[in-house]
């Protein structure tokens, strides 16, 4: 049993970040690292925790930031080198004017090409990215960011190509004493955990996000039709399901089958090609077209700074270039992921391991060094940092195994496809890197503030339970038996607290773990289901909302966007509380 005390103390600077971000909107730049200082303060007065094991556990979670940011980099540069090369023209080209009902319009951009920008970027792409294109084609701006945030939900789980479980589940499992033991007394690895956690997820995911698409359609003509009324929604719901199953089968198949970091883009592709062709071949296609009222009639909240307009605002009235051409970059991408993942030795030498070829070891490490403040491997694409000032703490960075490295390949690859001026592609690797500015700032307080939290009983003379154990173990208590119910939504209170999946995943997944471990229920069940949450509290994050209204014209109408976005987040988080418990309990309790 802990103290309410300690569970007060260890709870402390998540409460700081609630107060700060939520309750007083401040940005992640100011709260995170007033967040962290709470961290250091309680680790090092009721914890215990010295300073170097401090410092090394701050150093982990730079560390990790720097290849989520690595990530981040190289998605931007290729989704800047589209875009300046007129790709995603032909991109939306192909979404767009398949229909000029804003109802099929949602399906198309809000959904599929909105999950297929969260795929390959992630980190607020997809709304910012899709709100304006919506918004071009002559959606209310209000309309255009509620669409945006609600089509690309399902697919952030995996997005960034897979990031959310690569990092956010993979690296603390693996990090934290306790959790690795009772991996290895299981023989299982941090790494294939994560993989079963990801296809459960996908499980929940299929089961709840299939009704998406619809919910998304509603969501647009209650609030934005002439009269509040779901009817025109209903008219298209057999698309809309049809769209939720041609993204969720390929989706769930690649995430049980394939890898974590393909199923939201091998979802959106395959789906999106499935129910284009549907629709141009004359199926699910309404008797009339649904429009918004004239412009003239609209509520002034649902306007911004930038005026909606028609597609010609948005469009070339020619494609530049052919939709195969525009296609390849993304295809590549695909290629280069599925080679470095699944073609042995590869995963295994890009990760630092020494691996045998033709009876030959080869070793892509180049030295190893001892130093006074830890033992550094230094390899051709990755960098680690063992016993960080003398700890038991270190990190690595797997520069050549990340997509970062193959988001940059495949940037550059476009770049001399497209025939682009030297002068665009400086363009879009300085405005990739200008992006990354406050994120960095936010990611490295957030880690290190987790980091800390996770490690604070890992020094010798600590308590027996970390602060995250702490949690765990309360909330346990609290919930008991009913805890799998509200899993999920533990996980999407860390992502509206912290903006992202990946960092919720971070924060909650050991404590998810524990939790269960505690409970005696399944472990990879009840991370999966963090996993769900941590990708539901988007809808409501304050960053994430206030960067999709930015790119509209809209920013101030944050309350109206996160009071209109708790239905679907109340129907994903309260559905799969109900599966986790049936899985749990009923269907596969026997799971590890």
């Amino acid at each position: 049993m802990v103290s309410e005390l300690d569970v007060l103390f260890a709870a402390l600077p998540l409460l700081v970040v609630g107060v700060l971000l939520v309750g007083l909107l401040w940005p992640a730049t100011r709260a995170m690292p007033i967040a962290w200082l709470a961290a250091i303060g309680v680790a090092a007065v009721v914890w215990n925790m010295p300073p170097a094991w401090l410092a090394a556990a701050t150093i982990e979670g730079i560390l990790t930031a720097i290849q989520i940011l690595w990530i981040v980099f190289g998605a931007l540069v290729l989704l800047y080198t589209m875009m300046l090369a007129g790709a995603f023209d032909a991109l939306n080209r192909s979404f767009a004017t398949v229909s000029e009902d804003r109802r099929i319009q949602v399906v198309l951009v809000a959904f599929f090409l909105a999950t297929f920008l969260e795929g390959v970027a992630g980190f607020g792409t997809p709304a910012a990215v899709v709100a304006p294109l919506l918004l071009g084609l002559g959606f209310p701006a209000l309309a255009a960011v509620i669409a945006a945030l609600i089509g690309h939900i399902i697919a952030v789980t995996y997005g960034a190509v897979g990031t959310p479980i690569i990092v956010g589940i993979r690296e603390p499992m693996d990090s934290v004493f306790r959790i690795r033991t009772a991996l290895e007394s299981e023989g299982v690895t941090a790494a294939e955990f994560s993989v079963n956690v990801a296809a459960w997820a996908a499980t929940y995911h299929l089961l709840v996000g299939v009704l998406m698409p619809f919910i998304a359609v509603a969501m647009v003509v209650y609030f934005f039709g002439e009269r509040r009324s779901i009817r025109p929604a209903l008219e298209v719901a057999p698309l809309c399901l049809f769209a939720g199953v041609a993204f969720g089968v390929p989706y769930w198949f690649s995430a049980w089958y394939v890898t974590p970091e393909f199923p939201s883009l091998i979802g959106s592709m395959v789906g999106a090609t499935v129910v284009v062709g549907a629709l141009r071949a004359g199926y699910f296609v309404p008797d009339e077209d649904w429009e918004f009222p004239d412009q003239s009639e609209w509520p002034d909240h649902w306007l911004g700074d930038i005026q909606p307009g028609d597609r010609g605002s948005v469009l070339s009235s020619e494609p530049r270039m052919s939709l195969v051409r525009a296609w390849t970059p993304y295809l590549l991408l695909l290629v280069l992921l599925v080679v470095t993942r699944l073609v042995e030795p590869l995963p295994a030498l890009l990760q630092g391991e020494t691996v045998t070829i033709l009876g030959r070891e080869l070793s892509l490490t180049l030295w190893s060094i001892s130093t006074g403040v830890g033992q550094f491997t230094i390899g051709l694409v990755s960098l680690e940092w063992a016993e960080i000032f003398g700890t038991r703490i270190g990190n690595e960075i797997d520069f050549g195994y990340v997509p970062g490295m193959w988001l940059l390949g495949s940037a550059l690859a476009a770049m001399v496809l497209f025939d682009m001026e030297r002068s665009d592609a400086t363009t879009a690797c300085l405005e990739a890197a200008r992006k990354l500015v406050t994120p960095l700032i936010a990611l490295v307080f957030v880690l290190a503030m987790a980091q800390v939290m996770l490690q604070s009983a890992a020094h010798p003379d600590a308590p027996p339970q970390s602060m995250i154990v702490v949690l765990a173990m309360a909330t346990a208590t609290v919930f008991g038996p009913a805890y799998p119910f509200v899993a999920a939504l533990i996980g999407a209170l860390g992502a509206t607290l912290v903006g992202s999946n990946t960092v919720s995943n971070i924060t909650f997944g050991p404590l998810q773990f524990i939790a269960a471990e505690n409970l005696g229920i399944s472990r990879e069940l009840t991370v999966g289901s963090q996993a769900v949450g941590g990708a539901i509290g988007n809808l409501v994050a304050i960053h994430n909302v206030v960067a999709a209204l930015a790119t509209v014209g809209l920013v101030g109408q944050e309350g109206r966007v996160i009071r209109v976005n708790l239905v679907p987040l109340v129907y994903y988080t309260v559905f799969v509380g109900v599966w986790t418990v049936l899985f749990v309990y009923v269907l596969f309790p026997d799971v590890f």
